[in-house]
């Protein structure tokens, strides 16, 4: 999950050149701010909810690759892209609470949904929160713990602050699309404040109604061991080919690939996405 700095690098690679297909961007009201958010393609819902820093042309191609099969509703949270911020803390409780008023506010009563990073804690919190609107949830780079993330991140947090970020290209790419353009040194401090935010979710995971495909790099902020733990409370882990149905959360590790690397790697990502939603489980040799 980024969480802040390590997302530097992917903003300046992919919010320049990555298309969607043929999306319909509007604005609603949400928790008293403008939303902002776009629609495409065709069929079951499925919302994306991007990482810290991020807007919607920063998660890349992977929006257009599932809206060749899905109906996209993809947002931009508080402070991020096109969406205003408001005298408010960033909290994921917050995110997941704007959301879920997201989804009121179109008319979307219960559907599939797909976070990246911050948005994939979000997503969480929201299956937690407002388990009657989540039916299948994806979580690239999540955690429920805060003790789940690298040392080296952890030892890194308490060590930031909003002059790293300041005048660098990451506020230049934040302002091509803020309302407020004078508005980063804000988010950023909100954002910070995440980062110290407690996570302690074990609890709330082990309940969850709706079944999770966790995906994480090999490489990613939060340890694979942390990653193997989400999937094992979720009853993952057992052994298969004893007559018995797979549990219906997933997890997939990506080789060689980091945190900021994994939004990147679309073939793999959607190969993992779609059966996962789609219910499929390969074959085993024996036809099981």
């Amino acid at each position: 999950m980024l969480r802040t700095t390590v997302l530097a690098g992917v903003l300046l690679m992919t919010a320049a050149a990555h298309a969607q297909t043929e999306p319909t961007g509007a604005y609603v009201d949400v928790n008293g701010m403008q939303m902002y958010y776009e629609v495409s393609g065709e069929g079951d819902p499925l919302v994306v909810l991007h990482g810290a820093y991020m807007n919607i042309p920063s998660m890349g191609e992977i929006i257009p690759r599932l809206a060749e099969t899905h109906k996209i509703y993809a947002i931009e949270f508080q402070g991020h892209g096109r969406t205003e911020d408001i005298d408010r803390p960033i909290t994921y409780p917050n995110l997941a609470d704007d959301a879920a008023a997201f989804m009121d506010a179109v008319g979307i009563e219960k559907a599939d949904v797909f976070g990246y990073s911050m948005g994939a804690a979000a997503g969480l919190q929201l299956a937690i929160r407002h388990p009657e609107k989540v039916d299948q949830l994806i979580g690239a780079s999540i955690a429920y713990d805060v003790t789940g993330w690298q040392p080296a991140f952890r030892e890194f947090i308490p060590t930031m602050s909003a002059e790293m970020f300041a005048g660098g290209p990451m506020e230049a790419e934040w302002q091509k699309l803020a309302p407020n353009k004078d508005g980063f040194n804000d988010l950023v401090e909100k954002l910070i404040a995440l980062e110290k935010e407690p996570m302690a979710w074990e609890n709330d995971v082990r309940a969850l109604q709706a079944p999770v495909l966790i995906i994480a790099g090999d490489a990613d902020v939060a340890t694979l061991e942390h990653s193997v733990s989400m999937f094992r409370l979720l009853g993952g882990g057992v052994m298969g080919d004893m007559g018995q149905p797979l549990p219906e959360s997933r997890l997939a590790i990506l080789p060689a690939t980091s945190h900021t690397a994994v939004i990147n790697q679309v073939d793999l990502l959607y190969g993992f996405i779609e059966p996962y939603l789609q219910g499929k489980t390969p074959a085993g040799f024996m036809g099981q």
